[in-house]
C-alpha cells in the first residue's frame, strides 16, 4: 500500500506569499561602504565593480542600476565623504560659542576627524592624483564646502568687531591652514613616521600635534 500526500488545506493554498523585503536604500548604503573600502585600497583605476559585488552580496547589475557606472560610483563615494565632514561642521554650533573657542572647536573637531577617518583622506590624495577631475563634475560638493566657510568667516568677523583677532583675515586662508596639518599628518604618517622614526598614532604625539595646531592657528588669528 503506498502512502499518499495529503493535500494543503485551503487556508494554506489561499494564503498569499510574503513580499520580499526590498530596503533599497540600505541596499545603496551597502554598496557605498563597500565602494569606499574597494577604492581606498585599490584607487580609482585599479578598482573593480565585481569586488565590490562580493562584498555585498550582489550582482554588477545591481551596482549599475543604481549608479550608472563605476566613475559614477566613485562620484557618490567622494560627495558621501564630504557630506560627512560637513554635516558634521554644521553641528558644531560655532556661533553660540565665544569666537576664540569656536576657532579652538573647530579645529579640534577638523584633528580629531582627520584622525579618525583616514578612508576621506585617502581618497581626497586619490582624486588629487586625477587632478580633481571629478570633484568638477560636482556643485554640491562645493556647495557643501561653501558652508563651512561661511561659519568660519562669521567667526573671524565676530572675533574681529570684538577686538580679539586681526583685521583682514582671509577665510579661505584660515581653513587652508587648519586643513593642512591636519591632513598632513594623516596622508603621510606612513613615509613621514618611518624616515623620521615618529609614531604618529601615538596618543601623546596627536595630543601634542592638536594643541599645536590649535595654538598655531590662534595665535596667527588674534591681535
Amino acid at each position: 500500500m503506498t502512502a499518499t500526500l495529503e493535500p494543503a488545506s485551503q487556508e494554506q493554498a489561499a494564503a498569499p506569499r510574503k513580499p520580499r523585503k526590498n530596503n533599497p536604500e540600505k541596499t545603496r548604503e551597502n554598496i557605498l561602504q563597500a565602494a569606499i573600502t574597494e577604492f581606498v585600497r585599490q584607487g580609482l583605476s585599479g578598482a573593480r565593480v565585481d569586488a565590490i559585488a562580493e562584498r555585498t552580496a550582489t550582482s554588477k547589475r545591481m551596482i549599475y542600476y543604481y549608479f550608472g557606472s563605476k566613475e559614477q560610483l566613485y562620484l557618490e563615494v567622494l560627495s558621501k565623504l564630504y557630506g560627512d565632514i560637513r554635516s558634521t561642521e554644521r553641528r558644531l554650533h560655532l556661533d553660540e560659542l565665544p569666537a576664540p573657542d569656536a576657532i579652538r572647536r573647530l579645529v579640534e573637531f577638523t584633528f580629531d576627524h582627520h584622525d579618525r577617518n583616514s578612508d576621506f583622506v585617502r581618497i581626497v590624495s586619490i582624486e588629487n592624483i586625477h587632478y580633481g577631475e571629478y570633484v568638477k563634475q560636482s556643485p554640491e560638493i562645493r556647495r557643501m564646502s561653501n558652508v563651512v566657510l561661511l561659519t568660519l568667516g562669521e567667526t573671524l568677523k565676530r572675533g574681529e568687531k570684538e577686538g580679539l583677532f586681526r583685521e583682514g583675515l582671509d577665510t579661505l586662508d584660515v581653513h587652508m591652514l587648519i586643513s593642512s596639518f591636519c591632513f598632513y599628518r594623516v596622508s603621510n604618517r606612513h613615509t613621514f613616521g618611518e624616515i623620521f622614526q615618529i609614531d604618529l598614532p601615538d596618543e601623546q604625539v596627536k595630543q601634542r600635534h592638536k594643541t599645536m595646531i590649535c595654538e598655531a592657528v590662534l595665535r596667527y588669528i588674534t591681535r
